[in-house]
């Protein structure tokens, strides 16, 4: 059974991986860099790691054309958004919740590799998916 402790759990080994490419990398690298060393080290840890993982938009009953693309999917659960600017602004952070939203996946890490310390410069969401689930 998923719960709130796996996927924080797994947000947590998540945030491991990519501490790990940050210690190797160091800031100042192209998003693009970033993004497929990540996925590369998801990869090695066993995770599995989607690419942008397409996600259907509907508005109105109809399927727009061009579907929503996350960056990296995790085990299916976890979304992560990855950056690569001098700082994190309050679009970023609306894009994710967006990205949560509409793909109805629990929780989303924004994760900008332009940081001096990695943890210092991302943030976790969640949204109703996570809260509804139960807790242990």
């Amino acid at each position: 059974m998923i719960t709130q402790k796996y996927i924080n759990a797994l947000a947590y080994k998540v945030m491991a991986c990519a501490i790990e490419v940050h210690k190797h990398l160091g800031p100042g690298l192209l998003e693009s860099i970033y993004h497929a060393c990540l996925v590369h080290e998801l990869k090695l840890q066993g995770f599995h790691a989607k690419e942008q993982a397409p996600v259907p938009i509907i508005y109105k009953g109809v399927e727009t054309k061009d579907p929503l693309r996350l960056d990296i999917l995790v085990n299916d659960l976890i979304i992560i958004e990855v950056k690569s600017v001098e700082n994190l602004l309050p679009v970023h952070q609306a894009q994710i919740i967006s990205y949560l939203k509409l793909s109805k996946k629990p929780k989303g890490l924004l994760i900008n590799f332009n940081s001096v310390r990695l943890v210092e410069g991302s943030k976790p969401f969640v949204d109703e998916v996570f809260a509804s689930l139960p807790v242990e």
